[in-house]
């Protein structure tokens, strides 16, 4: 199950293009920043990007992205891995111990909640593939990868399906194919997706966020 988990991963640029596509997309079908199960922070430092998957029900996914190479910390609420299943209230045994510190760091900072963690997945700029701490999961239990890491949408298609569930909208999946293959987001592209949303105001947020092509 692992395995398969790091193998779905694209490598780090294809990965973060695909959230700051999602996190546009979900700027457009959603106004209230609450609700958004997608988002991304573009230089919060210097090289320095943090995408988020917040599904509402108290999991999440965070990935990092530097020069040095990217982290993805994943919290599944109720796993048996979580520290608030425990009585110790814990970091499980084994999900940080093999994280180059390089990459580790990137997770000292109090919004990212780095003790709230069921699994972490990481990947140095110089490797060739993703990899996973060695932890002990007890049997018949989860750390919540498999199920947050196909909150990444490599496909339009995925994508759109995953909207009409999650926000009951039905986005026009041309519109939707042409965003994920780069086209410049305007305004008629926002009219078509959510014609509730204002697109100057859509605009604006874009560009703030360093996500308007």
């Amino acid at each position: 199950m692992e395995v398969n988990v790091l193998e779905r991963l694209p490598d780090p640029i294809i990965l973060q293009k695909l959230m700051k596509i999602q996190a546009s997309l979900t700027i457009i079908l959603c106004q209230d920043e609450r609700f958004r199960y997608h988002s991304f922070v573009q230089d919060r430092d210097e090289g320095f990007c943090m995408a988020k998957i917040d599904n509402g029900a108290g999991d999440h996914l965070i990935i990092l992205f530097s020069p040095e190479g990217s982290i993805i910390k994943g919290f599944d609420h109720e796993s048996e891995l979580s520290p608030y299943a425990q009585d110790e209230h814990q970091v499980w045994q084994g999900i940080y111990d093999d994280v180059p510190q390089k990459l580790l760091s990137l997770l000292e900072n109090d919004a990212i909640e780095k003790d709230d963690v069921t699994f972490c997945i990481w990947r140095d700029n110089s490797d060739t593939n993703w990899h996973k701490g060695k932890v002990e999961i007890p049997e018949g239990t989860s750390d919540g990868s498999d199920f947050l890491v196909n909150g990444i949408f490599q496909t339009p298609e995925d994508f759109v399906e995953f909207a009409r569930d999650y926000y009951e909208l039905s986005p026009s999946l041309e519109v939707v194919a042409k965003i994920y293959d780069d086209s410049p987001i305007t305004a008629e592209m926002i009219n078509i997706l959510n014609p509730d949303r204002d697109a100057e105001e859509v605009l604006q947020e874009l560009e703030s966020l360093r996500l308007r092509s």
